[in-house]
């Protein structure tokens, strides 16, 4: 498994800034489509590939199903489901490439689409064709279906 010490910030994203920056994915993905459908990768890519099919008015939508993290644990990516179809006018999406593992395995099942992500990590953005933000390799990514709401200490009184 993944080490939990090589994740040294957390970068919390809320729902409204996951909207917002879905929305600025998809601005970017008009001006390079038409697209023929959206390929998925589960689970991160789902919420990411509704916001961008409403903007980008895409009805099509498949999913690659592929299981590599346990929480902060990176370990091997387990195939679950594939497609038919190798990718030739698709969108491939997920919600981020970390250090592009997961993503070199999506991108041999669909070599022809059109890889994007909303965040992207050093080590993994070479993967992806678009994204939007990127952040450092050691920040963990919050996103909003994996937190609550709670108090949190001052970055002051947190730091060594």
């Amino acid at each position: 498994m993944g080490d939990q010490s090589r994740y040294q910030k957390m970068y919390p994203v809320s729902w409204e800034q996951l909207q917002r920056d879905c929305r600025a994915l998809s601005w970017r993905l008009m001006e390079k489509g038409p697209w023929k459908g959206i390929v998925a990768i589960t689970r991160g890519g789902l919420v990411p590939a509704a916001i961008i099919a409403r903007e980008l008015d895409i009805r099509l939508i498949d999913t690659i199903c592929l299981a590599s993290y346990d929480w902060k644990n990176q370990g091997t990516a387990t195939v679950l489901k594939t497609v038919d179809n190798d990718g030739e006018g698709w969108l491939l999406i997920d919600d981020l490439v970390d250090t592009g593992k997961t993503a070199q395995i999506a991108r041999d099942m669909v070599p022809k689409a059109h890889f994007a992500t909303v965040y992207a990590k050093p080590a993994g953005r070479p993967m992806v064709e678009t994204f939007i933000t990127e952040v450092s390799q050691d920040t963990w990514i919050l996103f909003p279906w994996d937190a609550g709401t709670q108090f949190v200490q001052p970055i002051i009184q947190t730091s060594g």
